[in-house]
């Protein structure tokens, strides 16, 4: 018996080893040079190949069971790698535009479910309540726990005006949160603006687009006709990020050109490269150069840019690098840690693999994987706190990349005030208004006023110190 099963399993090798090549991982592999193939691995997949196809209970195709062994392969990296098939990869590619049809969340995995890592504001699941952090154990019918994130996606988007239910399980809470939801289609508005005071301008970006960059043009530019672009508040909380080279554009916006934004370093020679304010990189293609119509204040004005635990990836590109540069304060709470770089490499015309290929690095070469930003002034959403006690960061995810600069990153989760005490129930912030806390301050330091910073806790997460600290001036505020 184990012979015949040997038999197969070296038969089913040869077909095996032709589909890789037929995927194209022989291209990717020619990138460097790697020592010889593991034989004995192969050997032992092909046998398990073998074994389901002439055991199991019922025929199962090549390619179901292929693309699942490539799947695993990449689900088991990191929480940000994995395999697109046709209706992922096509999902990616309209996600960048902006439009789709679903609830509007940016989800992850952890431990065989999915974790929300930040609901899209204005969109039915901000709506419905959805959180930062919630475990979404049932969709439906369907219990989540061991379902790959691709299918999970697939069940929540659909068409709109049509209904789903997610039972969701959140820190603090002892029953299960059941919530129905009506798909809509979800615009994502990346940028968004107004005026908060005479002279001071508040610009918005929910995420990093394909026309995120031209969209801030248009609203710089209209706030300097409303005399609103004396100073500046960047507001890039809860932004989950998005496309790099739109991170790159929106730094452009507010530094010198030719200033570094990031730098980013892997194990191929074109995952080692520095990105600067230039449009070679962050424009696509031919085009006219997207910042020809900004307003010449957006590069001199003082700037306030607000984070929090939600901002993540691309955010934390503008943020880091307009820290470093000494463009802008930043106000907020520590960022999510993302600091990892995805490349798409297509394995046919409608599917593709999704890899981490690279760390990405601020200008002075802080790695901000599992990490995050820590922002000038810690400042919490109310003055009595944040208003969940469990925030969601990288170094929080099963398998996330090290660091690769420090060996050991601790969990940015803080511990609760009073464990005892069950979360108090408050009405969620609404980015930019006039109960916005974070804002507040802001405009604090950009008036030369005190900022209330975040009060200091000790290891067992009581308060111990704090109170207000005394910004630079506004004329002097992001110089």
């Amino acid at each position: 018996m184990k012979g015949k099963l040997k038999t197969v399993g070296l038969l089913s090798a040869g077909a095996i080893a032709g589909v890789l090549i037929s995927l194209g991982l022989t291209a990717v592999a020619q990138r460097e040079q790697r020592s010889p193939l593991p034989l004995d691995e192969l050997r032992q997949f092909s046998e398990v190949f073998g074994a389901i196809k002439s055991h199991y209970v019922e025929p199962v195709e090549d390619r179901k069971l292929i693309t699942g062994a490539i799947d695993g392969m990449l689900s088991n990296l990191d929480p940000h790698s994995a395999y697109l098939d046709a209706e992922a990869f096509k999902e990616l590619q309209v996600g960048t535009q902006g439009e789709f049809g679903g609830l509007g969340i940016e989800v992850g995995s952890e431990d065989g479910f999915v974790k929300v890592i930040s609901p899209i504001e204005d969109t039915p699941a901000a709506r419905a309540g959805v959180k930062a952090g919630d475990l979404i154990i049932r969709i439906d019918d369907k219990p989540t726990k061991g379902l790959a994130l691709n299918d999970a996606v697939k069940m929540m988007r659909g068409k709109p005006k049509t209904p789903i239910t997610l039972t969701i399980s959140r820190k603090g809470e002892a029953q299960p949160i059941v919530l129905k939801i009506v798909r809509d289609v979800i615009r994502v508005q990346s940028v968004r603006s107004r005026v908060l005071e005479p002279g001071i301008g508040y610009v918005r970006i929910t995420q990093f687009q394909e026309h995120t960059v031209e969209n801030l043009v248009k609203h710089l530019d209209s706030l300097a006709k409303q005399n609103a672009l004396n100073s500046l508040v960047l507001d890039l909380r809860n932004d989950p990020g998005g496309l790099l080279h739109g991170a790159v554009g929106v730094s452009a916006a507010f530094l010198p050109p030719r200033t570094v934004v990031t730098t980013t370093d892997g194990r191929t020679a074109d995952a080692r490269r520095k990105y600067v304010a230039s449009p070679e990189d962050y424009m696509r293609g031919s085009r006219e150069d997207t910042l020809r119509n900004l307003p010449a204040a957006a590069k001199k004005v003082p700037m306030v840019v607000l984070v929090n635990a939600g901002s993540a990836s691309a955010s934390e590109i503008v943020a880091g690098a307009l820290q470093d540069h000494k463009r802008a304060t930043l106000i907020g709470t520590q960022t999510f840690g993302k600091g990892s770089v995805q490349s798409i490499l297509p394995l046919s015309s409608t599917t593709a693999i999704k890899l981490t290929t690279a760390r990405y690095y601020t200008p002075n070469g802080r790695s901000i994987q599992a990490k995050g930003i820590t922002p000038d002034f810690v400042v919490e959403e109310t003055p009595d706190g944040d208003l969940s006690t469990f925030r969601l960061r990288e170094a929080d995810l099963t398998r996330h990349l090290s660091n690769g600069k420090d060996d050991e990153v601790r969990s940015a989760i803080p511990k609760p005030t009073d464990p005892a005490q069950p979360p108090k129930e408050r009405k969620p912030i609404e980015f930019g208004s006039p109960d916005d806390y974070q804002l507040r301050q802001a405009l604090n330091h950009l008036k030369g006023q005190p900022v209330v910073v975040a009060k200091a806790k000790d290891e067992s997460g009581a308060a111990a110190q704090g109170g207000a600290a005394k910004p630079a001036s506004a004329g002097d505020a992001g110089k």
